[in-house]
Protein backbone atom coordinates (compact mmCIF):
# COMPACT_ATOMS: atom_id res chain seq x y z
CA UNK A 1 0.00 0.00 0.00
CA UNK A 2 1.37 3.32 -1.31
CA UNK A 3 1.90 5.97 1.34
CA UNK A 4 2.25 10.10 0.83
CA UNK A 5 5.23 11.24 1.95
CA UNK A 6 4.97 14.91 2.94
CA UNK A 7 7.38 16.82 1.26
CA UNK A 8 9.83 18.56 3.08
CA UNK A 9 9.33 22.56 2.69
CA UNK A 10 12.22 24.98 3.33
CA UNK A 11 10.15 27.94 4.01
CA UNK A 12 13.69 30.11 4.12
CA UNK A 13 14.02 29.28 -0.05
CA UNK A 14 10.84 30.54 -0.50
CA UNK A 15 10.81 33.99 0.94
CA UNK A 16 11.28 36.20 -2.05
CA UNK A 17 7.77 34.50 -3.40
CA UNK A 18 6.02 34.35 -0.29
CA UNK A 19 6.75 38.20 0.38
CA UNK A 20 4.81 39.72 -2.36
CA UNK A 21 2.12 36.37 -2.15
CA UNK A 22 1.49 37.83 1.69
CA UNK A 23 1.29 41.44 0.46
CA UNK A 24 -0.90 40.33 -2.49
CA UNK A 25 -3.05 38.59 -0.15
CA UNK A 26 -3.33 41.30 2.46
CA UNK A 27 -3.82 44.08 -0.08
CA UNK A 28 -7.10 42.24 -0.98
CA UNK A 29 -7.82 42.48 2.71
CA UNK A 30 -7.26 46.33 2.85
CA UNK A 31 -9.71 47.05 -0.44
CA UNK A 32 -12.04 45.68 1.80
CA UNK A 33 -11.09 47.12 5.32
CA UNK A 34 -9.26 50.43 4.65
CA UNK A 35 -11.48 53.61 4.12
CA UNK A 36 -11.47 54.81 0.64
CA UNK A 37 -9.51 57.98 1.06
CA UNK A 38 -6.41 56.29 2.75
CA UNK A 39 -5.92 53.08 0.23
CA UNK A 40 -4.52 53.99 -2.29
CA UNK A 41 -1.53 55.57 0.34
CA UNK A 42 -1.81 52.26 2.31
CA UNK A 43 -1.57 49.74 -0.94
CA UNK A 44 1.36 51.88 -2.75
CA UNK A 45 3.42 51.66 0.74
CA UNK A 46 2.60 48.13 1.09
CA UNK A 47 3.46 47.53 -2.02
CA UNK A 48 6.90 49.04 -2.70
CA UNK A 49 7.96 47.82 0.48
CA UNK A 50 7.08 44.28 -0.63
CA UNK A 51 8.61 44.37 -3.86
CA UNK A 52 12.02 45.83 -1.91
CA UNK A 53 11.84 43.55 0.34
CA UNK A 54 11.92 40.47 -1.82
CA UNK A 55 14.68 41.77 -3.70
CA UNK A 56 16.93 41.73 -0.47
CA UNK A 57 15.31 38.06 0.03
CA UNK A 58 17.06 37.49 -2.99
CA UNK A 59 20.73 38.62 -2.30
CA UNK A 60 20.27 36.93 0.74
CA UNK A 61 19.49 33.40 -0.58
CA UNK A 62 22.09 34.10 -3.53
CA UNK A 63 24.67 34.30 -0.80
CA UNK A 64 23.57 30.87 0.78
CA UNK A 65 23.45 29.20 -2.46
CA UNK A 66 26.68 30.51 -2.63
CA UNK A 67 27.64 28.76 0.25
CA UNK A 68 25.63 25.82 0.48
CA UNK A 69 24.96 25.28 -3.63
CA UNK A 70 21.43 24.79 -5.20
CA UNK A 71 18.79 23.05 -3.64
CA UNK A 72 15.11 21.16 -3.82
CA UNK A 73 12.77 23.25 -2.32
CA UNK A 74 9.13 21.54 -1.43
CA UNK A 75 9.62 17.71 -2.61
CA UNK A 76 11.26 19.26 -6.17
CA UNK A 77 7.94 21.17 -6.79
CA UNK A 78 10.49 24.52 -7.25
CA UNK A 79 14.30 25.00 -7.52
CA UNK A 80 16.54 27.17 -5.79
CA UNK A 81 19.77 28.39 -7.88
CA UNK A 82 21.84 30.92 -10.04
CA UNK A 83 19.43 31.22 -13.09
CA UNK A 84 16.63 31.06 -10.20
CA UNK A 85 17.75 33.66 -7.98
CA UNK A 86 19.36 36.12 -10.73
CA UNK A 87 15.66 36.17 -12.65
CA UNK A 88 13.70 36.65 -9.40
CA UNK A 89 16.06 39.55 -8.46
CA UNK A 90 15.62 41.03 -12.36
CA UNK A 91 12.15 40.54 -11.45
CA UNK A 92 11.95 42.72 -8.48
CA UNK A 93 13.86 45.26 -9.44
CA UNK A 94 11.43 45.66 -12.76
CA UNK A 95 8.24 45.04 -10.73
CA UNK A 96 9.47 48.00 -8.08
CA UNK A 97 10.07 50.48 -10.76
CA UNK A 98 6.83 49.48 -12.78
CA UNK A 99 4.62 49.97 -9.15
CA UNK A 100 5.99 53.67 -9.24
CA UNK A 101 5.26 54.00 -12.79
CA UNK A 102 1.07 52.53 -11.83
CA UNK A 103 0.86 54.53 -9.00
CA UNK A 104 1.62 57.78 -10.44
CA UNK A 105 -0.76 60.32 -10.74
CA UNK A 106 -0.56 63.35 -13.16
CA UNK A 107 -0.41 67.12 -11.83
CA UNK A 108 -4.49 67.06 -12.19
CA UNK A 109 -4.60 63.96 -10.19
CA UNK A 110 -5.67 61.82 -12.99
CA UNK A 111 -4.07 58.25 -13.05
CA UNK A 112 -3.87 56.02 -15.50
CA UNK A 113 -6.89 53.65 -14.59
CA UNK A 114 -10.72 54.32 -14.51
CA UNK A 115 -12.20 54.70 -11.67
CA UNK A 116 -14.24 52.23 -11.47
CA UNK A 117 -13.59 49.10 -13.42
CA UNK A 118 -16.87 47.59 -13.36
CA UNK A 119 -18.79 50.01 -15.18
CA UNK A 120 -19.82 50.40 -18.98
CA UNK A 121 -18.16 52.51 -20.73
CA UNK A 122 -19.81 55.83 -21.23
CA UNK A 123 -22.07 55.20 -18.65
CA UNK A 124 -23.90 57.12 -15.82
CA UNK A 125 -22.40 55.30 -13.19
CA UNK A 126 -18.65 55.70 -14.83
CA UNK A 127 -19.65 59.29 -14.87
CA UNK A 128 -20.46 59.38 -11.01
CA UNK A 129 -17.35 57.41 -10.34
CA UNK A 130 -15.11 59.57 -11.97
CA UNK A 131 -16.89 63.09 -10.80
CA UNK A 132 -16.54 61.62 -7.24
CA UNK A 133 -12.43 61.09 -7.67
CA UNK A 134 -12.68 57.34 -6.74
CA UNK A 135 -9.24 55.66 -7.48
CA UNK A 136 -8.91 51.84 -8.66
CA UNK A 137 -7.01 50.57 -5.60
CA UNK A 138 -7.12 46.85 -6.58
CA UNK A 139 -4.38 47.26 -9.84
CA UNK A 140 -1.87 46.92 -6.50
CA UNK A 141 -2.97 43.29 -5.23
CA UNK A 142 -3.50 42.27 -8.75
CA UNK A 143 -0.05 43.18 -9.68
CA UNK A 144 1.19 41.75 -6.46
CA UNK A 145 -0.34 38.46 -7.53
CA UNK A 146 1.09 38.81 -11.38
CA UNK A 147 4.86 39.04 -9.52
CA UNK A 148 4.54 36.09 -7.54
CA UNK A 149 3.58 33.80 -10.44
CA UNK A 150 6.68 35.59 -12.28
CA UNK A 151 9.07 34.77 -9.11
CA UNK A 152 7.62 31.21 -9.07
CA UNK A 153 7.60 30.95 -12.95
CA UNK A 154 11.60 30.22 -13.50
CA UNK A 155 11.84 28.50 -10.19
CA UNK A 156 9.00 25.61 -11.57
CA UNK A 157 10.90 22.06 -11.18
CA UNK A 158 8.09 20.33 -12.32
CA UNK A 159 5.77 20.84 -15.22
CA UNK A 160 3.03 21.65 -13.11
CA UNK A 161 4.28 23.82 -10.78
CA UNK A 162 4.95 25.85 -14.09
CA UNK A 163 1.39 25.46 -15.65
CA UNK A 164 0.39 27.03 -11.94
CA UNK A 165 2.65 29.60 -12.23
CA UNK A 166 1.70 30.85 -15.66
CA UNK A 167 -1.73 31.01 -14.50
CA UNK A 168 -0.68 32.47 -11.52
CA UNK A 169 0.86 35.63 -13.85
CA UNK A 170 -1.43 35.63 -16.60
CA UNK A 171 -4.96 35.82 -14.55
CA UNK A 172 -4.12 38.90 -13.36
CA UNK A 173 -2.37 40.73 -16.10
CA UNK A 174 -6.00 40.02 -18.52
CA UNK A 175 -7.86 41.91 -15.93
CA UNK A 176 -5.50 45.05 -15.42
CA UNK A 177 -5.13 44.85 -19.07
CA UNK A 178 -8.89 46.05 -19.24
CA UNK A 179 -8.95 48.86 -17.08
CA UNK A 180 -7.39 52.13 -18.68
CA UNK A 181 -9.53 55.24 -17.92
CA UNK A 182 -9.14 56.54 -21.32
CA UNK A 183 -10.11 54.25 -24.73
CA UNK A 184 -11.87 52.47 -22.45
CA UNK A 185 -13.39 50.15 -25.61
CA UNK A 186 -9.97 49.41 -26.70
CA UNK A 187 -8.35 48.69 -23.55
CA UNK A 188 -11.50 45.87 -23.12
CA UNK A 189 -10.94 44.66 -26.30
CA UNK A 190 -6.83 44.67 -25.79
CA UNK A 191 -8.11 42.36 -22.41
CA UNK A 192 -10.38 40.01 -24.21
CA UNK A 193 -7.35 38.97 -27.14
CA UNK A 194 -4.87 38.79 -24.48
CA UNK A 195 -6.77 36.38 -22.47
CA UNK A 196 -8.25 34.25 -25.64
CA UNK A 197 -4.43 34.23 -26.88
CA UNK A 198 -3.51 33.69 -22.76
CA UNK A 199 -5.93 30.79 -23.27
CA UNK A 200 -4.44 28.95 -26.33
CA UNK A 201 -1.01 29.37 -24.64
CA UNK A 202 -2.13 27.92 -21.12
CA UNK A 203 -3.68 24.86 -23.82
CA UNK A 204 -0.19 24.15 -25.56
CA UNK A 205 1.11 23.67 -22.00
CA UNK A 206 -1.09 21.01 -20.54
CA UNK A 207 -1.72 19.14 -23.52
CA UNK A 208 2.52 19.38 -24.02
CA UNK A 209 2.70 18.74 -19.95
CA UNK A 210 0.06 15.41 -20.79
CA UNK A 211 2.64 13.84 -23.49
CA UNK A 212 5.61 14.24 -21.38
CA UNK A 213 4.47 12.59 -18.46
CA UNK A 214 2.97 10.03 -21.38
CA UNK A 215 7.03 9.62 -21.84
CA UNK A 216 8.31 9.16 -18.87
CA UNK A 217 5.79 8.63 -16.29
CA UNK A 218 6.69 11.76 -14.53
CA UNK A 219 6.13 15.83 -14.63
CA UNK A 220 9.56 16.68 -12.84
CA UNK A 221 12.21 18.28 -14.86
CA UNK A 222 14.89 16.11 -13.48
CA UNK A 223 13.26 13.23 -14.21
CA UNK A 224 12.47 13.84 -17.83
CA UNK A 225 15.94 14.59 -18.16
CA UNK A 226 16.86 11.29 -17.14
CA UNK A 227 14.70 9.83 -19.51
CA UNK A 228 15.42 11.53 -22.58
CA UNK A 229 18.70 9.11 -23.39
CA UNK A 230 17.27 6.31 -21.52
CA UNK A 231 13.69 5.77 -22.68
CA UNK A 232 13.62 4.33 -26.41
CA UNK A 233 10.51 3.89 -28.69
CA UNK A 234 8.48 7.06 -27.70
CA UNK A 235 10.69 9.61 -29.35
CA UNK A 236 7.54 11.28 -30.97
CA UNK A 237 5.69 11.91 -27.18
CA UNK A 238 9.15 13.60 -26.07
CA UNK A 239 9.46 15.74 -29.18
CA UNK A 240 5.70 16.64 -29.66
CA UNK A 241 5.26 16.99 -25.75
CA UNK A 242 8.53 19.91 -25.66
CA UNK A 243 7.22 21.58 -28.23
CA UNK A 244 4.11 21.99 -27.37
CA UNK A 245 5.14 22.98 -23.94
CA UNK A 246 8.32 25.67 -25.86
CA UNK A 247 5.27 27.03 -27.96
CA UNK A 248 3.15 27.71 -24.98
CA UNK A 249 6.53 29.47 -23.36
CA UNK A 250 6.88 31.44 -26.88
CA UNK A 251 3.28 32.83 -26.75
CA UNK A 252 4.53 34.74 -23.61
CA UNK A 253 7.44 36.12 -24.92
CA UNK A 254 6.07 37.40 -28.16
CA UNK A 255 7.66 35.10 -30.46
CA UNK A 256 6.35 35.03 -34.24
CA UNK A 257 4.09 33.03 -34.97
CA UNK A 258 3.04 33.20 -31.31
CA UNK A 259 2.98 37.05 -31.52
CA UNK A 260 -0.69 38.12 -32.38
CA UNK A 261 -1.67 39.44 -29.40
CA UNK A 262 1.08 41.78 -28.81
CA UNK A 263 0.47 44.82 -30.68
CA UNK A 264 -2.78 44.91 -29.50
CA UNK A 265 -2.38 44.60 -26.17
CA UNK A 266 0.60 47.33 -25.47
CA UNK A 267 -1.28 49.55 -27.30
CA UNK A 268 -4.93 48.96 -25.41
CA UNK A 269 -3.78 48.83 -21.91
CA UNK A 270 -2.75 50.84 -19.71
CA UNK A 271 0.76 52.20 -20.39
CA UNK A 272 2.06 51.74 -16.88
CA UNK A 273 0.53 47.80 -16.86
CA UNK A 274 2.16 47.87 -20.85
CA UNK A 275 5.56 48.60 -19.35
CA UNK A 276 5.46 46.48 -16.40
CA UNK A 277 4.19 43.64 -18.73
CA UNK A 278 6.47 43.73 -21.32
CA UNK A 279 9.52 44.17 -19.15
CA UNK A 280 8.29 41.77 -16.04
CA UNK A 281 6.65 38.80 -18.12
CA UNK A 282 9.32 38.38 -20.75
CA UNK A 283 12.02 37.94 -17.88
CA UNK A 284 9.68 35.32 -16.04
CA UNK A 285 8.80 33.61 -19.47
CA UNK A 286 12.53 33.24 -20.79
CA UNK A 287 13.85 32.27 -17.03
CA UNK A 288 11.54 28.91 -17.48
CA UNK A 289 12.23 28.36 -20.87
CA UNK A 290 15.90 28.40 -20.06
CA UNK A 291 15.45 26.09 -17.44
CA UNK A 292 13.10 23.89 -19.57
CA UNK A 293 15.42 24.13 -22.85
CA UNK A 294 18.76 23.91 -21.17
CA UNK A 295 17.76 20.87 -18.76
CA UNK A 296 14.94 18.69 -20.07
CA UNK A 297 15.79 19.08 -23.84
CA UNK A 298 19.53 19.89 -24.55
CA UNK A 299 19.88 16.15 -26.28
CA UNK A 300 16.85 17.05 -28.57
CA UNK A 301 19.04 20.10 -29.60
CA UNK A 302 19.34 18.70 -33.24
CA UNK A 303 15.72 17.58 -33.55
CA UNK A 304 14.62 21.36 -32.02
CA UNK A 305 16.90 23.38 -34.23
CA UNK A 306 14.31 23.18 -37.82
CA UNK A 307 11.23 24.18 -35.63
CA UNK A 308 13.97 26.90 -33.11
CA UNK A 309 15.41 28.60 -35.91
CA UNK A 310 12.50 28.93 -38.32
CA UNK A 311 10.95 30.61 -34.82
CA UNK A 312 13.88 32.81 -34.56
CA UNK A 313 14.41 34.62 -38.18
CA UNK A 314 10.47 35.06 -38.22
CA UNK A 315 10.59 36.80 -35.21
CA UNK A 316 13.48 39.04 -36.44
CA UNK A 317 11.88 39.71 -39.51
CA UNK A 318 8.22 40.46 -38.46
CA UNK A 319 9.32 42.06 -35.47
CA UNK A 320 11.87 44.70 -37.93
CA UNK A 321 9.89 45.35 -40.79
CA UNK A 322 6.29 45.67 -39.16
CA UNK A 323 8.42 47.87 -36.47
CA UNK A 324 9.71 50.29 -39.09
CA UNK A 325 5.91 50.80 -40.82
CA UNK A 326 4.71 51.63 -37.33
CA UNK A 327 2.91 55.31 -36.48
CA UNK A 328 2.25 54.54 -32.91
CA UNK A 329 5.13 54.93 -30.25
CA UNK A 330 3.15 52.32 -28.02
CA UNK A 331 3.18 49.90 -31.38
CA UNK A 332 6.50 50.59 -31.88
CA UNK A 333 7.81 49.54 -28.94
CA UNK A 334 5.68 46.19 -29.27
CA UNK A 335 7.16 45.08 -32.29
CA UNK A 336 10.31 46.30 -30.93
CA UNK A 337 9.59 43.60 -28.42
CA UNK A 338 8.93 41.15 -30.71
CA UNK A 339 12.49 41.72 -32.26
CA UNK A 340 14.15 41.51 -28.83
CA UNK A 341 12.38 38.24 -28.14
CA UNK A 342 13.97 36.90 -31.71
CA UNK A 343 17.73 38.44 -30.18
CA UNK A 344 17.09 36.53 -26.50
CA UNK A 345 16.12 32.99 -28.46
CA UNK A 346 19.85 33.15 -29.51
CA UNK A 347 21.38 32.85 -26.40
CA UNK A 348 18.24 30.30 -25.48
CA UNK A 349 19.54 27.98 -28.07
CA UNK A 350 23.60 28.34 -28.09
CA UNK A 351 23.14 25.28 -25.32
CA UNK A 352 26.36 26.92 -23.81
CA UNK A 353 27.04 28.42 -20.27
CA UNK A 354 28.15 32.15 -21.54
CA UNK A 355 24.05 31.75 -23.47
CA UNK A 356 22.32 31.51 -19.81
CA UNK A 357 24.69 34.41 -18.40
CA UNK A 358 23.93 36.15 -21.67
CA UNK A 359 20.32 35.98 -21.85
CA UNK A 360 19.84 37.09 -17.90
CA UNK A 361 22.19 40.08 -18.92
CA UNK A 362 20.26 41.22 -21.82
CA UNK A 363 16.64 40.78 -20.03
CA UNK A 364 18.16 43.08 -17.12
CA UNK A 365 18.61 45.94 -19.88
CA UNK A 366 15.81 45.26 -21.99
CA UNK A 367 13.85 45.44 -18.69
CA UNK A 368 15.37 48.80 -17.25
CA UNK A 369 14.99 50.13 -20.95
CA UNK A 370 11.39 49.08 -21.85
CA UNK A 371 10.04 50.25 -18.29
CA UNK A 372 11.51 53.37 -18.37
CA UNK A 373 10.36 54.10 -22.00
CA UNK A 374 6.70 53.29 -21.51
CA UNK A 375 6.56 55.50 -18.21
CA UNK A 376 8.02 58.65 -20.52
CA UNK A 377 4.61 57.65 -22.68
CA UNK A 378 2.35 58.13 -20.03
CA UNK A 379 3.97 61.85 -19.74
CA UNK A 380 3.67 62.69 -23.24
CA UNK A 381 0.27 64.08 -23.34
CA UNK A 382 -2.40 65.95 -25.96
CA UNK A 383 -3.69 69.19 -25.53
CA UNK A 384 -6.82 70.48 -27.11
CA UNK A 385 -7.96 73.73 -29.04
CA UNK A 386 -8.62 75.30 -25.29
CA UNK A 387 -5.32 74.20 -23.85
CA UNK A 388 -6.21 71.23 -21.76
CA UNK A 389 -4.16 68.16 -21.27
CA UNK A 390 -6.30 65.16 -22.86
CA UNK A 391 -4.67 61.85 -23.35
CA UNK A 392 -1.30 60.31 -24.35
CA UNK A 393 0.22 61.45 -27.71
CA UNK A 394 0.89 58.20 -28.63
CA UNK A 395 1.04 59.38 -32.57
CA UNK A 396 4.89 59.95 -33.68
CA UNK A 397 4.25 63.44 -35.01
CA UNK A 398 2.94 64.19 -31.68
CA UNK A 399 6.27 63.84 -30.58
CA UNK A 400 7.76 66.51 -33.03
CA UNK A 401 10.12 68.93 -31.44
CA UNK A 402 9.61 67.62 -27.61
CA UNK A 403 13.39 67.72 -27.32
CA UNK A 404 12.77 71.74 -26.77
CA UNK A 405 9.48 71.58 -24.68
CA UNK A 406 10.98 69.21 -22.09
CA UNK A 407 14.67 68.39 -22.80
CA UNK A 408 15.29 66.07 -20.13
CA UNK A 409 12.23 63.73 -20.91
CA UNK A 410 13.36 63.60 -24.87
CA UNK A 411 17.14 63.10 -23.65
CA UNK A 412 15.85 59.87 -21.25
CA UNK A 413 13.41 58.76 -23.90
CA UNK A 414 16.87 58.88 -26.14
CA UNK A 415 18.83 56.44 -23.94
CA UNK A 416 16.51 54.10 -23.67
CA UNK A 417 16.07 54.23 -27.98
CA UNK A 418 19.54 53.85 -28.01
CA UNK A 419 19.66 51.27 -25.49
CA UNK A 420 17.35 49.33 -28.08
CA UNK A 421 18.95 50.02 -31.11
CA UNK A 422 22.22 48.15 -28.82
CA UNK A 423 24.97 51.34 -29.18
CA UNK A 424 27.63 51.40 -27.59
CA UNK A 425 27.74 52.92 -23.95
CA UNK A 426 24.04 51.50 -23.30
CA UNK A 427 23.04 47.88 -21.75
CA UNK A 428 21.62 47.20 -24.89
CA UNK A 429 24.95 47.00 -27.01
CA UNK A 430 26.89 44.78 -24.41
CA UNK A 431 23.11 42.78 -24.30
CA UNK A 432 23.49 41.95 -27.90
CA UNK A 433 27.22 41.38 -27.97
CA UNK A 434 27.10 38.89 -25.53
CA UNK A 435 23.76 36.97 -26.93
CA UNK A 436 25.44 36.99 -30.29
CA UNK A 437 28.85 35.92 -29.25
CA UNK A 438 27.27 32.91 -27.61
CA UNK A 439 24.92 32.33 -30.72
CA UNK A 440 28.25 32.12 -32.72
CA UNK A 441 29.94 29.71 -29.99
CA UNK A 442 27.14 27.56 -30.26
CA UNK A 443 26.94 27.22 -34.39
CA UNK A 444 24.76 29.47 -34.88
CA UNK A 445 26.72 31.88 -36.82
CA UNK A 446 23.65 32.29 -39.63
CA UNK A 447 20.97 33.28 -37.25
CA UNK A 448 23.40 35.63 -35.08
CA UNK A 449 24.64 37.32 -38.78
CA UNK A 450 20.32 37.71 -39.61
CA UNK A 451 20.58 39.22 -36.04
CA UNK A 452 23.47 41.84 -36.86
CA UNK A 453 21.18 42.91 -40.28
CA UNK A 454 17.88 43.05 -38.42
CA UNK A 455 19.33 45.16 -35.28
CA UNK A 456 20.80 47.02 -38.19
CA UNK A 457 16.97 48.07 -39.36
CA UNK A 458 15.23 48.22 -36.30
CA UNK A 459 17.75 51.15 -35.35
CA UNK A 460 15.63 53.02 -38.42
CA UNK A 461 12.87 53.75 -36.30
CA UNK A 462 14.67 54.18 -32.84
CA UNK A 463 16.58 56.78 -34.81
CA UNK A 464 13.57 58.43 -36.57
CA UNK A 465 11.90 59.02 -33.07
CA UNK A 466 15.06 60.69 -32.41
CA UNK A 467 15.16 62.89 -35.59
CA UNK A 468 11.15 63.59 -34.84
CA UNK A 469 11.86 64.92 -30.99
CA UNK A 470 15.20 66.93 -31.39
CA UNK A 471 15.36 67.71 -35.53
CA UNK A 472 11.89 68.53 -36.48
CA UNK A 473 10.06 71.90 -35.73
CA UNK A 474 6.53 71.16 -34.06
CA UNK A 475 3.04 71.13 -35.54
CA UNK A 476 1.67 73.72 -32.97
CA UNK A 477 1.08 73.16 -29.33
CA UNK A 478 -0.71 70.70 -29.71
CA UNK A 479 1.54 68.05 -26.86
CA UNK A 480 2.77 68.60 -23.57
CA UNK A 481 4.76 66.88 -20.96
CA UNK A 482 2.58 66.84 -17.82
CA UNK A 483 3.89 67.11 -14.50
CA UNK A 484 3.44 64.00 -11.99
CA UNK A 485 3.77 63.55 -8.14
CA UNK A 486 7.27 62.39 -9.32
CA UNK A 487 7.20 58.55 -9.05
CA UNK A 488 7.53 58.31 -12.74
CA UNK A 489 10.75 60.44 -12.32
CA UNK A 490 11.81 58.27 -10.56
CA UNK A 491 11.64 55.30 -12.03
CA UNK A 492 12.94 56.65 -15.15
CA UNK A 493 15.90 58.24 -13.57
CA UNK A 494 16.69 54.71 -12.02
CA UNK A 495 16.13 53.07 -15.47
CA UNK A 496 18.38 56.11 -17.37
CA UNK A 497 21.24 55.34 -14.74
CA UNK A 498 20.59 51.54 -15.17
CA UNK A 499 20.92 51.12 -19.16
CA UNK A 500 23.98 53.85 -18.90
CA UNK A 501 26.15 52.05 -16.19
CA UNK A 502 24.93 48.41 -17.73
CA UNK A 503 26.89 49.66 -21.05
CA UNK A 504 29.62 51.55 -19.35
CA UNK A 505 30.38 49.43 -16.82
CA UNK A 506 28.93 45.79 -17.50
CA UNK A 507 31.89 44.08 -15.83
CA UNK A 508 30.42 43.28 -12.36
CA UNK A 509 26.76 42.05 -13.42
CA UNK A 510 28.23 39.92 -16.28
CA UNK A 511 30.59 38.32 -13.38
CA UNK A 512 27.23 37.43 -11.02
CA UNK A 513 25.63 36.30 -14.44
CA UNK A 514 28.35 34.19 -15.01
CA UNK A 515 27.90 32.27 -11.61
CA UNK A 516 24.21 32.47 -11.99
CA UNK A 517 24.39 30.24 -15.50
CA UNK A 518 24.21 26.85 -13.61
CA UNK A 519 21.21 24.86 -13.34
CA UNK A 520 20.66 22.36 -10.67
CA UNK A 521 20.27 19.24 -12.67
Amino acid sequence: MNTFVAPTVEWAALTPILIVLGAAVLGVLLEAFVPRPARRAVQLVLSLLATAAALVAVVWRWTVVEAEGPREIVGGALIEDGPTLASQAILALVGFLGLLVIADRTESGEGAFVAMAASRPGSPEEADSTRAAWVQTEVFPLTMFALTGMLAFPAAGDLLTLFVALEVLSLPLYVLAGMARRRRLLSQEASLKYFLLGAFASAFVIFGIALLYGYSGSVRLADLAQAVPATVGLDWLLLGGSVLVIVGLLFKVGAVPFHAWTPDVYTGAPTPVTGFMAAATKVAAFGALLRFVYVVVPDLGWDLAPFMWAVIILTMLVGTVLGIIQTDVKRMLAYSSIAHAGFVLIGVISLRSQGISSVLFYLLAYGLATVGAFALVTLVRERDTEGNVTGEATHLSQWAGLGRRSPAAAVAMVVFLLSFAGIPLTGGFIGKFAVFSAGVDGGAWVLVLLAVLASAATAFFYVRLVVLMFFTEPDGETTAVVASEGLTTVAVGVAVVGTVLLGVLPGPVLDLAAQAAVFLP
